[in-house]
């Protein structure tokens, strides 16, 4: 498992790619094994897949009958939602790319998109406790949510462009595909695994 250390020096990588400085490409793996490796970042995320898990479980709660129960079966059916999350998409992108002829740069995209999950998944962690801390401030947090959705998407853009080269079509689709297909499956898997709130 990579070291916390070693992850920082990945996160350094993507923060120079978003800036569009080629240098990032020296702070990661970009070979198949490093492909591989990167998915050791799902270990590093779920500190904070736990704390949206804890708040997705309580607004189920609030929704559902006074003795509606939801034990560790709730809690793997969201895991099994996540790993779809995570998965699909890439396989997605990676089909995309090998029918477009830039399937040797999947291995990068992949890398790119598995060290990028850690800062937004604590990012949207960060407001999901503010808003159960606080919440009078539940205005702010949608708020603030958009502002984040919206830089995850300029930051994978500009991560994916400085993979896959500044071909705007090729890179705003890929882009989008590694987003939208998980926003429409999360909803269709939790309604047909019975954790959807309401």
């Amino acid at each position: 498992m990579p070291s916390l250390k070693e992850v920082e020096h990945y996160l350094t990588g993507l923060w120079l790619l978003v800036l569009r400085d080629p240098k990032g490409f020296q702070y990661l793996d970009l070979s198949e094994r490093g492909s591989l490796r990167s998915f050791w970042a799902v270990v590093w995320t779920l500190p904070a897949m736990l704390v949206s898990w804890i708040w997705w479980r309580s607004t189920y709660l609030e929704k559902m009958p006074p003795d509606t129960e939801t034990g560790p079966l709730f809690f793997l059916r969201l895991a099994m939602i996540e790993a779809s999350n995570w998965l699909l998409p890439l396989i997605f992108v990676g089909v995309l790319m090998l029918a477009l002829g830039v399937g040797q740069k999947f291995s990068a995209v992949v890398v790119a998109t598995n060290w990028m999950a850690i800062p937004v998944s604590y990012t949207y962690a960060f407001l999901i406790l503010v808003m159960m801390l606080l919440p009078g401030a539940a205005s702010l947090i949608v708020l603030l949510w958009f502002v984040a959705f919206f830089a995850v998407i300029l930051a994978l853009f500009r991560i994916i462009g400085m993979i896959c080269g500044n071909q705007f079509a090729m890179v705003a689709t890929l882009t989008m595909l590694l987003l939208v297909p998980s926003m429409i499956l999360s909803e269709v898997l939790e309604r047909f695994l019975g954790v959807f709130p309401g």
